[in-house]
């Protein structure tokens, strides 16, 4: 990371500090897994999981390939504030203008090791922004609060693309207010 003087902090409603000062805690859990990307699939509602460990989560409405999402989105414009998506050493894609593509958000609320388990636990809470109204006839996200990861760490992780599976029976919580996740 570099220019922080100049970019907007990557946790909202925080300052550049402390939003780099949050990434910390992760960090020193698993630092190979940080930010790492893990696509997710859940068939039975029909989205699309991006998480980036130790940072944020984005649950799509509907079925993106891996391919698509390993693509980041256009959400930022290059160093001289013009739209031109050609100046990057990297592809990107088009943010969506399906209002039922918008995804939803949850930034990281807290990272912490489970000895029990030998794992790390890190909990994202909904980043609460105005969604438009879809009428896609399938589960709508909105009613999620939280999402609880469970992630054992690995230092060979970039060795491989990294799945991850809805956990269910963990007792973590109702399944319509906060979901749980291992990778």
């Amino acid at each position: 990371m570099h220019h922080l003087d100049v970019v907007e902090p990557i946790f909202p409603n925080m300052t550049r500090v402390r939003s780099i000062k949050k990434l910390t805690t992760p960090m020193k859990l698993d630092s190979a897994g940080l930010l790492q990307q893990s696509i997710c699939y859940d068939k039975y509602k029909s989205w699309t999981v991006s998480v980036s460990w130790g940072y944020a989560i984005q649950v799509f409405r509907g079925s993106f390939s891996p391919r698509e999402m390993e693509m980041p989105s256009r959400t930022f414009l290059n160093w001289y504030k013009k739209a031109d998506y050609t100046a990057y050493a990297f592809n990107t894609r088009p943010v969506s203008r399906n209002p039922c593509q918008k995804p939803f958000v949850f930034y990281m609320s807290g990272a912490k090791f489970d000895k029990q388990l030998n794992t790390t636990v890190s909990e994202y809470t909904r980043h609460r922004v105005p969604h438009p109204a879809c009428r896609w006839e399938m589960t709508n996200p909105g009613g999620i609060n939280t999402i609880v990861v469970y992630k054992r760490p690995d230092p060979h992780l970039w060795d491989r693309s990294v799945t991850c599976f809805l956990g269910t029976g963990l007792g973590i919580g109702k399944l319509e207010k906060e979901w749980t996740w291992w990778i």
